[in-house]
């Protein structure tokens, strides 16, 4: 039956959120079950894109992305895929109509297969706007059903929010992403090189975009609000122990949060959100 399959694909795309990802999992399990399984069907997708420009260097990586951009057209015609992954995806895409915002997520993918430098800043902005803001769109498409009135209204501090997630990301990464994928993406940083006055930009843009994304966040619908909110505390912890460590040690050693602290984060939120804080 076409609906077994249809199943088992958004139940791959739960496994790879859970495999790659503890802090997402976290949140969209607070996410109400309507909508969950939307969210899975875009984190897989976009997961396996980066995955694919970022981790196989034993491959030939461009093939590989080309061929996963390819099928994921031919999942849109067919409206169907065997590959599970793209057959969750594409009904997610079609049903919210989120066609034109993919288009520009797979261009950033893309451009990381032949450029390693995005010091400049439109080119940084560019990147930042296809990898992380229009993700963070993707799932508002999906947060507020398709009303375009409030997915007008919401979309800047959507923005906000994947633009934040990213800096983070890069920041925390910042060493591998320079040694081992010879990238370096924050502007004005020459050679991944990285100093006290340069770090202390970042950090206070990064702020800027927790403190727009927070305005966002009180104004989401019920049924996400406390799962979005999760994944901008667990962040926002993040970027505090990046703020507090020294140049050497941010370039020596990769940041994280432990399981045991995530789990406090998420019970401190949830009493947040039921004490109506949020």
């Amino acid at each position: 039956m076409k609906q077994l399959f249809d199943t088992s694909s958004v139940d791959c795309s739960e496994i790879i959120t859970k495999t790659y990802s503890t802090s997402f999992s976290l949140g969209i399990k607070l996410i109400h079950p309507k909508i969950r399984k939307s969210i899975y069907a875009i984190y897989g997708f976009v997961r396996y894109a980066d995955e694919i420009v970022d981790s196989f260097h034993d491959f030939n990586q461009e093939e590989l992305f080309l061929e996963f951009e390819k099928n994921y057209y031919k999942s849109l015609d067919r409206k169907i895929s065997l590959n599970p992954i793209l057959n969750s995806f594409q009904f997610i895409v079609r049903k919210y109509k989120l066609e034109k915002l993919v288009e520009k997520f797979m261009k950033s993918m893309k451009a990381d297969l032949y450029k390693n430098d995005y010091s400049v800043t439109e080119d940084y902005e560019d990147y930042i706007h296809g990898s992380a803001n229009v993700v963070g769109l993707m799932c508002l498409k999906v947060f507020v059903n398709g009303d375009l009135k409030k997915y007008n209204d919401l979309k800047f501090y959507a923005m906000s929010l994947g633009s934040a997630f990213q800096k983070v990301n890069f920041l925390r990464d910042l060493k591998d992403d320079y040694e081992i994928l010879g990238r370096s993406y924050f502007p004005n940083l020459g050679h991944g090189k990285l100093d006290i006055e340069g770090k202390q930009i970042i950090i206070l843009d990064i702020e800027e975009d927790f403190k727009n994304a927070y305005k966002g966040i009180l104004l989401l619908p019920s049924e996400c609000k406390l799962g979005v909110y999760v994944a901008y505390v667990y962040y926002s912890k993040l970027l505090q122990k990046l703020k507090k460590k020294n140049i050497d040690s941010l370039l020596s050693e990769r940041t994280r949060i432990s399981n045991p602290a995530k789990i406090s984060l998420l019970l401190k939120s949830y009493i947040s959100y039921k004490l109506n804080f949020i």
